[in-house]
């Protein structure tokens, strides 16, 4: 890293944090991602970064996908030092615009599913595609819109097909929760974001995660409420096709482009979506924003307190002393532990950490699923993240409370999306949060909630089978 001078801090994620650095010798400002191997918790993880590396390699330089400039490695961290972003996430910039058309969704469209196309062409699939994970490159008006999260990314050969579940639930094909799926996925994510690009809210909701997959199966979209009516047929067209259930039905990335609602992209309709878009999206940021900063606090006590006593864990259930845990010794270590679990959960629990299928979990294979065993127990993890919002410890966020946990995301139009968002979680009306209502905002079904990739990989399998087991995949 001598080449580099680090700078402020820029964001913060789950395995690390992002700095701005600058060359010594050009002063050109660069992104230097360094990923904690603390935080690395997991083969899983490693892997994970391993493969962003090797893919943002492989890529070709493009001007909608960061550019990876340098990496290096220490004792403590994985450096990455990528081109820089200054130009805010996606739905911000939209929002800040006021005036929000069909052309301008139109524009957007075009150039995700571009990105798309160029990684399906050089044989990587994103498997991540969600709003949060384009930035623009400044703050001009026609800065270029980028790529910039290729952690979940693999390579893939024509006809291969893949079963590990992964990306966030919003934005997750049908096929995914069923286990089966190809690069027709990335297709289906961009089709979720132009659906909300164009309404304001997101094609399949529920209030838990097993209501978002099940709406996810069933694939009924809603072209018909406000603002619809008001969309061209061009672009319901384009959002059906790209959100068909069936991959093989679905059209390819370069069928999205050559689709005439983005031919045309200069002639799609230039008038205003309306004002409840563009509130919705805001708010819909905004909430995002909320959720994701209690994870942060939920994902800053994981890290030490998740790995803690793993170990001696494992010990306590292996009786037997011969490093591995059968499906018997797991069902008495968790009632030693004070876990009440049905056979069925332990059954869903031993599928989804046994990879190798020997009916047995070793050390690394119960390492992988402590973090979903130790969801059991994860409202002390909420209650951490309230008490972070509840600075004056009144057992409620105030709006006051909630404003400055929001300060730095908060621009002068922003107050009422505070209210409205106050409004949303605050269901007695009395107008605070209180630790119930922050609990069901937590658990609504949004992907903000998944402290991990790891928790969301163990939560969505254990989910997914489920689903196998009730017949709602039939």
């Amino acid at each position: 890293m001598a080449t580099y001078k680090l700078g402020h801090e820029l964001g913060r994620g789950e395995f690390g944090v992002t700095y701005l650095c600058t060359n010594k010798s050009t002063g050109e400002h660069l992104a230097c991602k360094s990923i904690s191997k603390k935080k690395l918790r997991t083969q899983v993880d490693i892997d994970d970064v391993k493969r962003e590396v090797q893919i943002m390699k492989l890529l070709p330089r493009h001007p909608n996908i960061v550019s990876l400039k340098d990496t290096y490695e220490d004792d403590h961290a994985v450096h990455l030092v990528m081109e820089l972003c200054e130009g805010g996430e996606l739905f911000d910039r939209i929002v800040a615009r006021g005036h929000y058309t069909e052309r301008a969704a139109a524009v957007v469209t075009r150039t995700i599913v571009e990105v798309i196309q160029m990684c399906h062409k050089n044989g990587v699939m994103h498997r991540d595609l969600k709003p949060e994970n384009f930035l623009f490159a400044n703050k001009k008006e026609t800065a270029a819109l980028k790529a910039i999260d290729f952690g979940l990314s693999v390579t893939f050969k024509p006809g291969e097909t893949f079963k590990e579940i992964v990306g966030s639930p919003y934005y997750m094909a049908p096929e995914v929760l069923k286990r089966n799926y190809g690069p027709e996925v990335d297709v289906w994510s961009a089709g979720v974001i132009l659906y909300i690009l164009l309404c304001g809210v997101p094609p399949f909701w529920a209030e838990t995660e097993k209501g978002v997959a099940q709406a996810i199966i069933r694939s009924v979209v809603d072209l018909k409420k406000d603002p619809w009516p008001k969309v061209s047929d061009n672009a319901k067209d384009l959002v059906k096709k790209m959100l068909n259930p069936d991959p093989t039905k679905r059209l390819t990335a370069l069928e999205v482009l050559d689709h005439p609602w983005l031919q045309n992209a200069q002639k799609a309709p230039n008038v205003s979506l309306g004002e409840t878009v563009i509130a919705r999206l805001k708010q819909f940021s905004m909430m995002n924003k909320l959720k994701k900063r209690a994870l942060k606090v939920i994902a800053e006590h994981l890290s030490v307190e998740e790995m803690a006593g793993i170990k001696e864990v494992f010990k306590l259930m292996d009786t037997s002393n011969n490093g591995k845990i059968n499906m018997n010794e797991l069902r008495v270590g968790m009632q030693k532990l004070g876990h009440q679990i049905t056979d069925s959960e332990l059954q869903i629990l031993m599928e989804a950490g046994d990879t190798d299928k020997d009916g047995y979990l070793d050390y690394g294979e119960f390492v992988a699923v402590s973090v979903h065993i130790r969801k059991l127990g994860t409202e002390d993890h909420l209650k951490k993240a309230f008490d972070y919002f509840d600075k004056n410890q009144t057992g409620y966020i105030e709006i006051e409370e909630l404003r400055d946990a929001l300060a730095d995301e908060i621009d002068s139009n922003s107050e009422e999306i505070i209210n409205a968002i106050m409004q949303d979680v605050d269901t007695n009306k009395d107008g605070r949060i209180s630790y119930i209502e922050f609990d069901v905002m937590m658990k609504a079904g949004t992907d903000w909630r998944k402290a991990s990739r790891q928790y969301s990989r163990e939560r969505y399998n254990s989910l997914s089978l489920k689903l196998m087991k009730d017949g709602s995949f039939s």
